[in-house]
């Protein structure tokens, strides 16, 4: 009876010892995460190519606008080249008109179409939506830029590229007065100044992802300013 009771009391101490073990644990030494915080999403609105063909429905053919770099193209090789060539280590190449005539020469040759954006442009285009590209690049003394887009997306009816950069400003951001001169509806872009140059004109600005490994950054806040942002388009 008595070693019955001993082991008794060694079981009941045992079992207290355990959450006291259990909670005692060395401080962590790098950041982390847990299985709670990993399902934790970012309360974003979502859309997609789908939703807005479906939103669309009933409606006539209306004007849209894409950015191109990291929108419509992945165009990252083209700017490291042009980085390394003009002004290794800074942005200075960005300034440089040299840069600006050789990109738009015909580099996008060797830019990756985004598979969003060819699906967006195959929609519209069932639409009988009219396509127009707005870019913040500055014009070069040639452009190869509109028969890259062109063959890239097989664009029906193909207006030239709208470029932006270097323009004298008449509004805050520089793809305004292109937005609204082609009355457009809808403008996408992957950077803050797409979906704000959308807000100034007026429309409605769906932003789309930027690759991970893009040459831009910082990387953007996607929804940052309240706008849709479409699934799956860094891509």
């Amino acid at each position: 009876m008595k070693n019955l009771m001993k082991l008794s009391l060694v079981a009941l101490l045992t079992a207290a010892a355990i959450p006291a073990m259990a909670g005692k644990t060395e401080p962590y030494t790098q950041s982390g995460t847990n299985a709670r915080e990993m399902l934790q999403e970012q309360p974003i609105h979502w859309i997609s190519v789908d939703q807005i063909k479906k939103e669309l429905e009933g409606k006539g053919p209306i004007n849209v606008s894409f950015d191109i770099d990291d929108t419509v193209l992945f165009t990252s090789s083209c700017f490291y080249y042009g980085q390394q060539k003009y002004s290794p280590g800074k942005q200075d190449y960005l300034k440089n008109q040299d840069f600006w005539n050789e990109v738009n020469a015909g580099c996008d040759k060797y830019s990756i179409p985004k598979q969003i954006a060819a699906d967006l442009i195959k929609m519209h285009q069932e639409r009988g939506d009219q396509i127009y590209f707005i870019t913040g690049r500055t014009a070069g003394n040639v452009d190869g830029v509109t028969p890259i887009l062109q063959k890239a997306f097989d664009i029906k009816n193909m207006h030239p590229v709208e470029f932006m950069g270097g323009r004298e400003r008449t509004t805050k951001y520089n793809k305004t007065p292109g937005i609204i001169a082609h009355k457009v509806s809808i403008h996408y872009g992957d950077s803050d100044d797409d979906v704000l140059a959308a807000k100034e004109a007026g429309i409605r600005g769906i932003r789309l992802m930027r690759a991970a490994n893009s040459t831009y950054q910082p990387m953007p806040t996607l929804g940052g300013y309240g706008e849709e942002v479409l699934i799956n388009s860094s891509y």
